[in-house]
């Protein structure tokens, strides 16, 4: 049995022409504000793949949005990217509940502009639609103002400033997002702990499983996934919680129990480091003493 692949929607004018819009002013960007789109679909699809950036913040009167298997029970505005290609699950709320602002920009817009190498680095457009960013009153009125000023611009007549006004009217929301998002890790502390937690108690049992030596070490993707998060999500939590990131994280819980084999057993280094899924000792050993100070001999002379 097939199966059937999302709808892609590879330019700003099929976009229009989906949500039932005149065509765009400009063939690479777009803003719209949601409250202007009135198509309902026939067949509403599951999901969507766009090849160009997607930009949206959704405010729901009716209180509850759900993506893929989550649903959140907010009345707050609700940001989430898409870089081109990603698979977007549509929020299932009634029409005439939603408002918002929605900017795609096609990545052909950027092209020979700082935005072009700039925009990977931030790291929410490789987030799940699941991780998005809510706001206050507050951050959701800055944003529609930026959205709103980038829309006062995108419908001037288009001059020779027009793409560089609004590429740094876009670099104005990204940077404001950064800074958010940022907030939003700190201010809900207890899905970011309970988080933190939960990571803990996975690398504990990992790290524990008597097949380590088969499996060796989990890898970013790896844990990310067993914690029903993106990676790059989990590493941007982590970073503003700890300081360090996912990788780092799953390095220290292996330091610490590799000092529980050299203190505690007679295994040799190698014998320890093979257990860890390591090739070759030397790797292990330069790894451990980047993190301790000492190397892992030096370290079990001191229990001797």
């Amino acid at each position: 049995m097939s199966v059937m692949k999302p709808p892609r929607i590879q330019n700003i004018t099929e976009l229009h022409s989906l949500l039932g819009l005149p065509g765009p002013e400009h063939p690479l960007i777009s803003v719209i504000n949601v409250e202007t789109v009135k198509r309902s679909f026939e067949k509403k699809p599951a999901s969507l793949i766009f090849d160009f950036y997607a930009i949206a913040l959704k405010h729901n009167s009716g209180g509850k949005f759900a993506y893929g298997q989550e649903q959140y029970d907010v009345k707050e505005g609700v940001m989430f990217f898409l870089a081109p290609g990603q698979v977007f699950i549509p929020p299932e709320v009634a029409e005439e509940q939603m408002s918002g602002w929605a900017l795609y920009v096609h990545p052909d817009f950027l092209w020979s502009t700082s935005l072009a190498g700039s925009i990977k680095r931030y790291e929410y457009f490789d987030y799940s639609v699941n991780e998005a960013l809510f706001l206050s009153e507050k951050e959701e009125a800055i944003i529609v103002g930026v959205m709103q000023q980038i829309q006062m611009e995108y419908f001037t007549n288009i001059d020779k400033f027009s793409q560089d006004i609004i590429i740094s009217q876009v670099e104005t929301l990204l940077n404001y997002a950064d800074r958010f998002y940022h907030r939003q890790f700190l201010t809900r502390k207890i899905e970011s702990h309970q988080m933190l937690d939960r990571l803990e108690a996975f690398l504990t049992s990992y790290f524990n499983d008597a097949d380590l030596i088969i499996k060796g070490l989990p890898t970013v993707q790896y844990v990310a996934e067993k914690l029903n998060l993106s990676a790059n999500y989990l590493s941007s939590l982590l970073r503003v919680l700890t300081g360090r990131n996912l990788q780092q994280h799953i390095q220290d819980k292996m330091i610490e129990k590799a000092k529980e084999k050299i203190a505690n057993t007679e295994l040799s280094v190698s014998e320890i480091s093979y257990e860890f899924g390591f090739d070759h000792p030397q790797s292990f050993s330069r790894l451990f003493k980047a993190k301790t100070g000492i190397t892992p001999l030096a370290f079990r002379r001191a229990f001797n």
